[in-house]
């Protein structure tokens, strides 16, 4: 009978402790990643006018919000979500938590700090992401879903702490990077949302950084230059390259350079060069091809330079993720390890050009 009352008693504090979690619409926060406010959700990348003009699979991959943070301040003692995602992704090669889950990042002594990620169990999903934290204010960063497109996010704190607008304005939200590119610039294969490169080196650089990835999809877009051209940005940064081959190199990359640069004369553009995958040094003709293409864009910047262009940088490969082989899960994406590692190649030189 002891035991009953005891077993009896834990399970109603345990209720008790859950009842005392209130959500909040985190639509009241502040988001960081996005181009433009005039989306037909909150929680996409690309302006609802777009819709009909930019080629079908850009505006469906625009619907996911890669790159995306909801900043809040609290000071409670646990952090917990509910959200819902729109399609319940899947991938073969990706993890559940990258495409849809969400990573939570605390500012401490001026850094961010990983604190936990919420892995998602269904479209709607409840987690927990912290508990049992000290009671006193913190700045939290709360990272989207990569790769599935997000229909409301609510977040929880106890019932007796508070939860408001962040008061330290970091990540800087002037003049942001914009970057356009890839399934690895979008995030693919990043085990979860705080790994994706961008979302690296807006911490390390503690500025804002727009995210511009469109899986499958970077065929230099004019409409995508155009809305990148919006934006008053600190660099663009152009990381189109697995997706194009030669011919488009030479067709399209001046001209998406000229509708840049004809609305922003001054501001940094940066071209990559495609990663050298691991695989290419056995597939003679994959290596081949990333070489022809390389030194397509690369005639395309000297081409630029001898037009007396300025401001534009040029990046090569050599270095970019390691010559172990260990930095994608399938010879192309990249997983942490490959982001980590990209981003620390990336970061001196996008510092230098910024600042």
């Amino acid at each position: 009978m002891k035991n009953s009352c005891i077993i009896f008693f834990a399970l109603s504090f345990s209720f008790v402790l859950k009842a005392q979690t209130v959500y909040y619409d985190a639509s009241a926060f502040p988001l960081l990643g996005k181009i433009s406010e005039a989306t037909e959700t909150r929680y996409e990348r690309l302006p609802e006018r777009l819709k009909g003009i930019s080629r079908k699979d850009i505006w469906d991959l625009g619907k996911q919000p890669a790159g995306f943070a909801i900043r809040f301040c609290s000071d409670s003692r646990q952090i917990s979500v509910i959200w819902e995602v729109v399609n319940d992704q899947t991938a073969n090669h990706m993890a559940p938590t990258g495409i849809k889950g969400l990573d939570l990042y605390c500012l401490e002594n001026g850094e961010w700090t990983y604190v936990n990620t919420a892995r998602p169990t269904e479209k709607k999903s409840k987690a927990t992401i912290i508990s049992n934290m000290e009671k006193r204010e913190r700045e939290f960063m709360l990272y989207l879903p990569l790769y599935d497109g997000v229909v409301s996010i609510e977040i929880g704190i106890d019932s007796l702490a508070s939860i408001g607008q962040p008061k330290v304005d970091l990540p800087r939200r002037i003049k942001p990077l914009v970057a356009y590119g890839t399934s690895i610039l979008q995030g693919g294969c990043a085990s979860r949302t705080g790994m994706a490169h961008t979302n690296i080196l807006s911490r390390k650089l503690n500025r804002e950084v727009i995210n511009l990835g469109f899986s499958g999809n970077a065929f230099l877009d004019y409409d995508i230059a155009e809305l990148m051209a919006e934006c008053d940005a600190s660099v663009y940064i152009l990381d189109f390259m697995p997706n194009v081959n030669v011919e488009q190199i030479n067709e399209k990359a001046e001209k998406f350079y000229r509708i840049l640069r004809e609305k922003r004369p001054n501001t940094p553009i940066v071209f990559i060069e495609n990663p050298i995958y691991p695989h290419a040094a056995f597939n003679v003709n994959l290596q081949n091809y990333i070489s022809d293409k390389n030194k397509a864009l690369k005639a395309v910047f000297d081409g630029l330079k001898t037009k007396q262009e300025k401001n534009i940088w040029y990046i090569p490969s050599d270095g970019m993720i390691g010559l172990d082989g260990d930095a994608t899960v399938d010879g192309v994406h990249f997983t942490d390890l490959g982001f980590s590692r990209y981003a620390d190649f990336l970061f001196p030189k996008i510092k230098d050009i910024i600042e």
